[in-house]
C-alpha cells in the first residue's frame, strides 16, 4: 500500500530539487526585488536540515538583513505546500529560519543564505519562495552587485538527510548582470613621451559603478590643446555594438591637454608631458594581477585581458591564478588566451601563479613566467606540482595534497632560471609576512591593489634593508583591470598601477624592467614619478663616494598636496604645497583614513559628525569617496553627517566658513568593522578601532596649519587640515642632496611619495646606495 501516484512522482523529480529565478538579467547596481523559488527534490528534507543558496565571495551584493522589514535589502523565506499525492500525509515543518552568512559555505561559494527546517519536514514538491529585497512589507529592494558579470551563479545545496552533509541542487541559476546608462567618461594615456614617440590614449563610457558601457553609438567630442593653440579637434565614433570605447594617437612634440566629452556627460581631461631625456618612449602601465572566473575572479581570461587593452589602455597584463583553485585544464585554456593576446610593441601579457600560502608559511606571493617559453606550472619537468596544494570543491578525495609548502620550496622550484621569473609578495587574504625574503627571486612588493593602500610594507622591508622596487596591481576580482573602479566592500578602492620604465614593450624588456626595479606605483591613475641620481634612475643600487644628488619629477592629474622622501628610518622631508602656495582665509577640510588591522577585512567603517560652532557653515563637498554609498550630509544649519570606509587610503570633507579664527570644531563617531552577517551584534569599540571625539578650535588651526589625532589600528587617524584656493601643481620638479651616511646593513635606501588633492598616490622605488667615503 503506497499513496497512488506518489512513486511515480519521486521518480520524475531530481533528488536535490530544482530551482529558477524570476530575472534572467540585472542592471549593476540596480534596486530590484528578486525571488528564487525552490521546489524540493524527491529527497524531502528533514527536520532539523538545512537549505543554503550560496553566491561568490568577491560579489558586493549588498548584505542581506532579515530584522527591518521596511529596510532595504530585506530577506525573506516561504513555505508553500506542494500538492499531496491521494493517501499522501502532509509536510510537519512548523517554521523557515533564514539568516545571512558572508561566509556560510566554501570558497569560490562563500556567501550563504542560510534556511534551516524547524519542527517539521518538507515533501518533495513542496517549495521555499526565497524574497531578495521583499518589497511587501514597505521596502525599496535590494542593491545588486555593482559590476558587471556575464555569468553571475546562484548555487543551491541541499542537506536532504539532516546529517550537515550538502549535496549541489542541480543546474545554478544564471544572471547577466549589465552596466546601466552612461554616466562618466574615461580617458587614459602615458603621462610623459619622448617627442616622437608613439602616445596612444583609451577613452570609453563607463556607468555610475565603473563599468564599462556598451551599445552606446554615437561619437567621443576629442580635442588635444597645447598652450592656447589648439593641436587636434575631431569626433571619434563609438560603436553601435560592443564596447562604448576608442582608442586614438596624438602627436608628441608639445605637452598636450587632452580632452574628450560626451553629449549630456562631463569631459575627461589628461595631460601628456613631453621628455627630451625620458628614461623610457613613454610611460608603460602594468595590471600584473587579475584574476578570471576559472577561479576567483569575473568573467574569461580573454574578457580581462582585452579589457585591461581595450578600455583600461594598459601596456601589460598579468592573468592570475590561485594555484590551489586552478585545474590543469582551465590553467592551460588560460594561457592560450594570454599567448593568443600577447603582441609585441603593442601589448605585454603573462601568466601569473598565485601561490596562496597561509602566512605563517610566508603568505600570498605571484610567480610571474616572464618567458615565451611554456610556464613550469602547475607541474615541472619532473612531474611535481608547483602549487601550495589541491585543495578546492572539484579535487577528489578530502585529503589536501601538498605541493611547494612553505614559501622555500616555492623559491626552490624556479630559482634555477631567475631571469625568467619573478616572485612578488603582496598583501590580500593571506598577506606577505616580510620575515621571508628571497634577494634574487623577489625584486618587487606590491603596495597597491584593489584590497587597499600598504605603505607600511614597503616601508618595514626597507627598513629591513630589502632590495625591493615598487608594484601596484589590481588583485582585481570583479572584472574591471588596469585601475578599474572599487566594489562596495572587501575590494574596496581603486585598482593600482605599475609604471615600468622599459625601452620596449615586449617580454623579455618588460621583464628586465621589472627585475631591475625600474618602476613606480600608482594607486591607478596614470601619474608618474620619475627619480634619478646621475645616470642612475630609480631601483638601481649605485655606490657614491660622497653626497648624493637625487633629482625627482612629479606628474600628477588632479594636482599634489603634499610630497614626501623616506628611507630606512622613515620620513626625511615633507613638503606641504597647500602651504606652500597660501592657505585659504575661510576653507580647511577634515581628513580621515586609515585600516584596522593588516589583514583580510582590514577597512574601518567610518560613521561620524562634525559640528562647527562660532562661525557660519557654507557649501561643503566630499573628496576620496570610492563609489555612491560612501557619502556625506548636511544636518541642519551648522552641522555635516559622513560615512565612508577606508583601506589605508582617506577620505575628506572639504569646507567653507565664514570665521576660522573664532570656530570651534567637534568630530565625532565610531570605527567599525567587516560584519560576517547582516544581523551582526551592536557595535563594540576596538583598541584598534576606536570611538572617536576630538575638539579642536580654529585658532589652534591657525597657528599650526594642520592638526593630527593618531587613533590606532593601522594609521586610523583624524586631521583638520588648512587648504590652498589656488591650483595645486601637476609638474613638480626638484632636487636633494642626501648626506653620505649608510644603514647598519651597508646602504642608504631612499624613495619618494606624492599625494594628490583627491588622495591619488604614487612612490617611486628606491635608490640603494652605498657610500664609500664619509659614510
Amino acid at each position: 500500500m503506497a499513496p497512488a501516484g506518489l512513486y511515480e512522482r519521486l521518480k520524475r523529480l531530481p533528488f536535490a530539487g530544482q530551482l529558477v529565478c524570476s530575472h534572467s538579467a540585472l542592471e549593476a547596481g540596480a534596486i530590484e526585488e528578486i525571488l528564487l523559488d525552490y521546489e524540493v527534490g524527491s529527497g524531502g528534507i528533514a527536520d532539523g536540515a538545512t537549505f543554503k543558496l550560496t553566491f561568490k565571495f568577491y560579489s558586493d551584493w549588498a548584505p542581506f538583513q532579515t530584522h527591518d522589514p521596511q529596510g532595504a535589502n530585506y530577506l525573506t523565506a516561504e513555505y508553500v505546500a506542494g500538492p499531496l499525492a491521494d493517501g499522501q500525509s502532509a509536510a510537519t515543518v512548523q517554521h523557515l529560519a533564514v539568516r545571512f552568512e558572508q561566509k556560510g559555505h566554501e570558497r569560490p561559494f562563500q556567501k550563504a543564505i542560510i534556511i534551516d527546517i524547524i519542527d517539521g519536514y518538507l515533501n518533495a514538491g513542496d517549495r521555499i519562495l526565497i524574497r531578495l529585497g521583499d518589497r511587501r512589507f514597505g521596502g525599496p529592494g535590494t542593491r545588486v552587485q555593482t559590476f558587471i558579470e556575464d555569468d553571475f551563479r546562484f548555487r543551491a545545496y541541499v542537506d536532504p538527510l539532516g546529517t550537515s552533509r550538502f549535496v549541489a541542487v542541480p543546474g545554478d541559476v544564471s544572471l547577466r548582470i549589465f552596466a546601466g546608462p552612461p554616466a562618466h567618461v574615461a580617458l587614459n594615456g602615458p603621462r610623459f613621451a619622448r617627442p616622437g614617440a608613439e602616445a596612444p590614449f583609451h577613452v570609453a563610457l563607463h556607468d555610475r559603478w565603473g563599468n564599462a558601457v556598451s551599445d552606446a553609438g554615437g561619437a567621443i567630442a576629442l580635442t588635444a590643446q597645447a598652450d592656447d593653440a589648439t593641436v587636434l579637434a575631431s569626433d571619434i565614433p563609438l560603436p553601435a555594438q560592443g564596447w562604448a570605447a576608442a582608442r586614438f594617437d596624438v602627436p608628441t612634440d608639445r605637452d598636450l591637454r587632452v580632452s574628450a566629452a560626451f553629449p549630456g556627460l562631463s569631459a575627461a581631461n589628461a595631460d601628456l608631458t613631453i621628455i627630451p631625456d625620458a628614461p623610457a618612449p613613454r610611460g608603460f602601465y602594468g595590471d600584473l594581477h587579475v584574476h578570471a572566473h576559472d577561479t576567483v575572479g569575473t568573467n574569461s581570461p580573454a574578457y580581462n585581458a582585452a579589457y585591461a587593452r581595450d578600455i583600461a589602455g594598459v601596456d601589460v597584463f598579468g592573468y592570475t591564478a590561485n594555484d590551489f583553485q586552478i585545474t590543469d585544464a582551465n590553467w592551460q585554456a588560460g594561457v592560450a588566451a594570454v599567448n593568443a593576446i600577447n603582441a609585441p610593441g603593442s601589448f605585454v601579457a603573462y601568466p601569473v601563479q598565485e601561490w596562496c600560502g597561509s602566512s605563517t608559511a610566508g603568505g600570498d606571493h605571484k610567480v610571474i613566467f616572464l618567458g615565451d617559453e611554456p610556464p613550469g606550472f602547475p607541474y615541472d619537468a619532473e612531474g611535481n606540482h608547483n602549487r601550495t596544494l589541491v585543495w578546492n570543491e572539484d579535487m577528489r578525495g578530502t585529503a589536501a595534497t601538498l605541493g611547494r609548502w612553505p614559501i622555500e620550496e616555492l623559491w626552490d622550484a624556479y630559482a634555477a632560471k631567475l631571469e625568467s621569473h619573478l616572485i612578488i609578495p603582496h598583501v590580500g587574504g593571506r598577506r606577505y609576512i616580510a620575515d621571508w625574503h628571497h634577494p634574487e627571486l623577489e625584486r618587487l612588493v606590491e603596495i597597491v591593489s584593489a584590497w587597499g593602500h600598504f605603505p607600511w610594507l614597503y616601508q618595514e622591508v626597507i627598513a629591513r634593508g630589502y632590495q625591493l622596487g615598487v608594484t601596484a596591481n589590481g588583485d582585481e576580482h570583479r572584472g574591471r583591470p588596469g585601475g578599474g573602479a572599487p566594489g562596495v566592500n572587501v575590494f574596496g578602492v581603486r585598482g593600482g598601477l605599475t609604471g615600468i620604465l622599459a625601452e620596449r614593450l615586449d617580454r623579455a624588456t618588460i621583464g628586465a624592467a621589472l627585475r631591475a626595479r625600474h618602476t613606480f606605483a600608482t594607486t591607478g591613475e596614470r601619474t608618474a614619478l620619475l627619480v634619478h641620481s646621475g645616470a642612475y634612475i630609480q631601483g638601481d643600487a649605485f655606490m657614491s663616494d660622497g653626497p648624493a644628488t637625487i633629482s625627482y619629477r612629479f606628474l600628477g592629474d588632479e594636482g599634489f598636496e603634499e610630497i614626501a622622501a623616506f628611507d630606512h628610518t622613515g620620513v626625511l622631508w615633507r613638503r606641504n604645497l597647500h602651504q606652500e602656495l597660501g592657505f585659504s582665509q575661510n576653507r580647511l577640510r577634515l581628513r580621515w583614513g586609515g585600516a584596522r588591522i593588516k589583514d583580510r577585512y582590514r577597512w574601518a567603517v567610518w560613521n561620524g559628525t562634525l559640528r562647527l560652532d562660532g562661525a557660519a557653515l557654507g557649501r561643503f563637498s566630499a573628496s576620496g569617496f570610492e563609489h555612491n554609498e560612501e557619502t556625506a550630509w548636511r544636518i541642519g544649519a551648522d552641522a555635516i553627517g559622513f560615512h565612508s570606509e577606508t583601506y589605508g587610503d582617506a577620505d575628506a570633507i572639504e569646507l567653507e566658513i565664514d570665521d576660522l579664527a573664532n570656530a570651534r570644531f567637534v568630530v565625532e563617531g565610531t570605527i567599525g568593522a567587516f560584519a560576517k552577517s547582516a544581523n551582526a551584534p551592536p557595535h563594540k569599540p576596538r583598541d584598534y578601532a576606536p570611538d572617536f571625539r576630538w575638539e579642536v578650535s580654529g585658532a589652534e588651526l591657525i597657528a599650526q596649519g594642520e592638526l593630527r589625532r593618531e587613533l590606532g589600528g593601522v594609521g586610523l587617524f583624524l586631521a583638520f587640515e588648512r587648504v590652498t584656493e589656488a591650483e595645486l601643481p601637476r609638474d613638480l620638479s626638484g632636487s636633494f642632496t642626501l648626506a653620505p651616511q649608510n644603514a647598519p646593513f651597508g646602504f642608504r635606501p631612499v624613495y619618494l611619495y606624492g599625494r594628490q588633492r583627491d588622495d591619488s598616490k604614487v612612490w617611486s622605488s628606491a635608490q640603494f646606495i652605498t657610500f664609500t667615503a664619509g659614510a
